[in-house]
């Protein structure tokens, strides 16, 4: 049967949302200071992997043994590949070539695309106002790139990868809503996770090059351990919590705070955002 699937957040999540659309705006800043040095897998390796390591005794202490039945763990890994590996990696690779202010003004299409998963698989009745934001969201991406996507230069695929991200965000939506509903948010943040740095694992060690650690700087370090510790362990804990009590579309509204969260944060810390933020929030949204 057919439900309709308005995001309808409960009052305490608000506070959470907009913490998490901080949190979340910082995981761009960070993702910019290590493209600089680190390849694409390597950096989605180290994020999913420190990350699993940060939540798996927190998960001991506060919710006891991880689940052993197979249905838990197939569910748990479908949402660590749209949760996780296919959206980390393609906006990790799409902030090779656009700013991070930009590929977080396209993560904000996210609750666009599950509106659009939603209603294709049935789980979402579109009216009249919907099919409007539809038109609206398309629209939005058009004129973020010009309307020319037949141009394949690198911004182009850097903006196509962060759109394939907040897609993949949106099925990961649909996914949740089927397998994880009343999954407690520790233990879905906790083995998505650990099912993400298995599949990366296996990718970095048969396509990546897992000894530029040993040479990566301070800084890129510092960046990848927040990049984990905040924007990922931290930032799912909040982000499940929101689902369990308002539901995935709901949480999906994080996205459209994130590029609010932008300019707020430039404007309180110019140090860590480039200077042209400075005179205007939104000029960095096209500059390289």
């Amino acid at each position: 049967m057919t439900q309709n699937s308005s995001p309808a957040v409960v009052n305490a999540d608000w506070p959470l949302l907009v913490l998490l659309s901080i949190v979340w705006r910082a995981s761009f800043i960070f993702i910019g200071i290590a493209v600089k040095e680190l390849p694409t897998l390597l950096i989605v390796f180290v994020r999913v992997a420190l990350a699993a390591a940060i939540l798996l005794p927190i998960h001991w202490w506060w919710q006891g043994a991880l689940p052993t039945d197979t249905r838990s763990w197939v569910s748990f890994a479908g949402v660590s590949l749209t949760n996780n590996i296919i959206p980390f990696t393609l906006i990790v690779y799409g902030q090779h070539s656009i700013t991070a202010s930009l590929a977080s003004v396209l993560n904000a299409t996210t609750p666009f695309f599950g509106l659009l998963v939603l209603a294709i698989a049935g789980a979402e009745v579109l009216s009249g106002r919907k099919i409007i934001s539809l038109v609206l969201g398309l629209v939005g991406v058009a004129v973020l790139r010009g309307v020319n996507f037949a141009d394949l230069n690198q911004e182009t695929i850097g903006i196509l990868a962060c759109l394939g991200a907040s897609l993949s965000y949106g099925v990961g939506s649909l996914w949740q809503k089927r397998r994880l509903m009343g999954t407690p948010p520790v233990t879905t943040a906790t083995c998505q996770l650990i099912c993400s740095t298995i599949f990366m694992a296996v990718l970095v060690f048969a396509f990546s090059t897992p000894q530029q650690l040993a040479s990566t700087s301070g800084s890129t370090w510092l960046a990848l351990i927040l990049l984990a510790a905040v924007s990922s362990s931290f930032a799912y804990l909040l982000f499940f919590k929101i689902i369990t009590r308002s539901g995935p579309m709901a949480a999906n509204l994080v996205t459209m705070m994130i590029p609010v969260s932008a300019i707020i944060m430039a404007a309180l810390w110019t140090p860590v955002v480039p200077g042209k933020l400075r005179g205007s929030p939104l000029s960095d949204l096209t500059a390289r």
